[in-house]
């Protein structure tokens, strides 16, 4: 079990006893104090769960099933050895401590769950893959939902970009995308091959920047998505560093999983090579400084990686690869004439880790909903998940490696809140523990909805908005983007309304830019941030249209709402619908500045 977390120094004039406001909806029962994940001296065992907390064998409930795929090495939690499921047999590293917070645990267990099937799952699929009753998902994915992490379309439940912020926190934390990305980017420009970077979550490793190229056969992982070391080029990289306690956990999961199926980002097959020829590739690694991938994840793929060393640390803070296919380069090849380009790039980004300042103090971003009362939340918002969750949001690139009085400070909870939820977060395998009293983000918060939700292109995103948008305003509503040449505007998205007279336009339909509100707006970028088109398209049409912006303020898309004259004059789109619109817009926007960050998201 780990260790709860220490004090700061400060805390001494309050005492710190674990105890939290009394939550009345908490999902174990009464009180806060209820929701307390288990007595020591029983792995996996939660005191005032429901009743239905769908124990399988061996008597594990579904908390016990929590600790899905750590691969936190740093952390005292199982490895990825135990099946994670509801129905896994508990063990010592399984026991739950006394001041977990369990809604969090099932919280977490939700958003795992959802990352593995690609981002949606039934409701009753969810119920059937936690093991956790049916009220309890309920709750769960209401709660996620109000913090807008999950969408709920009809039985099923979406992941939402927002979500990524919870990876967003761990990546600007790790500061690695931030500094090395835009070489990454510029020697797969330079060698027109799919250039990544990846850092070791216990016997895996995790992509944290993906440039790729477009072809018929591309790059299909995803930031975030989990690999096995032994089949990928930076995994040797990364074991040539490892403990005998990490090899010994290496064993010990590939005795358990002889498929990889704990690793869904990869085919499952049964393993090609025994143990010795990992370790043999590990200590070629180790001498000759890079590692070669020759079809070990699928027949095709191949690619070259170089470590990336912290001088600071003097360890590997990362690893850079350069990925191909046959088709282009067998794996000698690509050693022999991308491996001299990959060094200078490697070099480079060492550079910049030694010269890189230091990040200024993040902000506090305190979350709107801590100052509300429980009658505005409503029943089913389950405030011990969503605080648990703002916790990882504490974390930033100018608040890396925060101190419990920090972490308390930028979300606005209490310390003691804050202090269980990373010990729910160390048990999970999420957070761990630094140097001085200070708390560390894992790998693993990646796993939490980032890489399904990375893929996510702008129509998706808007689309959801634009249908709430229509529904309020009984008009139509669409989204667009300019065509390479600026002479066209080309629709990306559309919510249409059911009227016996509405306007008929399709997705993927081109017309004049200089015709339409939305080819106006994203021409002019206009200082009055929208346009008003009266007629000029087609006699009787009115449209009024805002720009999309993304993070850096450019204008990469469009927004309308079109009407017919009969039913809304001029005036009063600009006063009437305008708001809406633009109210809309405003989301969509938030929504495209998260998912934003760290990925590029397409327009289309």
């Amino acid at each position: 079990m780990p260790a709860s977390p220490t004090m700061d120094s400060d805390e001494s004039a309050e005492p710190d006893t674990g105890a939290e406001p009394t939550e009345a909806d908490s999902l174990g029962g009464g009180v806060e104090g209820d929701t307390r994940a288990g007595a020591p001296g029983a792995a996996g065992t939660v005191v005032g769960a429901e009743a239905d907390t769908r124990t399988g064998a061996g008597g594990a409930s579904a908390p016990a099933a929590a600790d899905v795929r750590t691969g936190a090495a740093e952390t005292a939690v199982p490895s990825r050895a135990v099946p994670a499921k509801a129905d896994a047999v508990p063990t010592a590293a399984d026991a739950v401590p006394a001041e977990a917070v369990t809604p969090l645990i099932r919280g977490i267990a939700v958003l795992r769950e959802l990352t593995e099937a690609g981002g949606t799952l039934s409701l009753s699929g969810l119920e059937r893959a936690t093991g956790l009753a049916r009220s309890t998902v309920d709750r769960i994915t209401s709660t996620l939902a109000r913090m807008g992490y999950v969408r709920l379309d009809g039985r099923d439940a979406v992941l939402a970009p927002r979500v990524m912020e919870l990876g967003n926190a761990y990546l600007a934390a790790l500061r690695l995308p931030g500094l090395l990305a835009a070489h990454a980017d510029a020697l797969a420009d330079e060698l027109d091959e799919s250039v990544s970077l990846a850092v070791a979550d216990g016997d895996g490793i995790r992509f944290i920047h993906q440039a790729t190229r477009r072809r018929a056969m591309s790059l299909s992982f995803r930031i975030g998505d989990l690999l096995p070391a032994e089949r990928t080029a930076p995994g040797p990289l990364f074991a040539a560093e490892w403990t005998d306690e990490e090899w010994r956990r290496w064993r010990e999961r590939r005795a358990a999983d002889p498929r990889d199926q704990s690793f869904p980002a990869v085919p499952p097959r049964e393993h090609a090579s025994p143990d010795g020829d990992f370790e043999r590739r590990a200590t070629d690694a180790r001498e000759d400084g890079w590692a070669l991938d020759d079809q070990l994840i699928e027949p095709g793929l191949v690619a070259v990686s170089m470590p990336v060393r912290d001088p600071r640390a003097g360890r590997t803070a990362c690893v850079a690869s350069v990925v191909s296919h046959t088709s282009r380069h067998t794996a000698p090849n690509l050693r022999d004439t991308l491996l001299p380009r990959l060094r200078t790039a490697v070099t480079q980004m060492e550079t910049e880790l030694t010269t890189a300042p230091s990040a200024p103090s993040a902000p506090s971003g305190l979350a709107t909903w801590t100052g509300a009362s429980k009658q505005e939340l409503g029943r089913e918002f389950v405030e011990s998940l969503a605080r648990g969750l703002t916790v990882l949001t504490a974390f930033d690139e100018g608040r890396a490696s925060p101190t419990l009085t920090e972490v308390a400070r930028a979300t606005g909870l209490t310390r003691a809140t804050a202090r269980r939820a990373l010990i729910t977060y160390e048990h999970l395998g999420l957070v761990r523990q630094g140097e001085n009293r200070t708390f560390l983000l894992t790998p693993g918060v990646l796993s939490l909805g980032f890489p399904p939700a990375s893929r996510t292109p702008l129509p998706v995103i808007a689309t959801p908005h634009l249908e709430d948008l229509a529904a309020r305003i009984q008009e139509s509503a669409s989204l667009a983007i300019l065509t390479p040449s600026g002479e066209e505007i080309q629709y990306t998205a559309r919510a249409a309304t059911s009227r016996v007279m509405s306007v008929n336009i399709t997705v993927g339909t081109r017309l004049p830019a200089h015709a339409t509100s939305l080819g106006r707006v994203l021409l002019a970028d206009a200082e009055q941030s929208y346009a008003l088109v009266d007629g000029e398209l087609e006699e009787g049409l009115r449209a009024i249209a805002v720009p999309v912006r993304d993070r850096t303020g450019t204008a990469v898309a469009a927004a309308n709402v079109t009407v017919h004259a009969a039913r809304h004059t001029a005036a009063e789109c600009v006063e009437n619908i305008l708001p809406e619109l633009m109210t809309t817009v405003g989301r969509i926007e938030a929504e495209l500045r998260v998912a934003g960050r760290f990925t590029r998201v397409p327009t289309t």
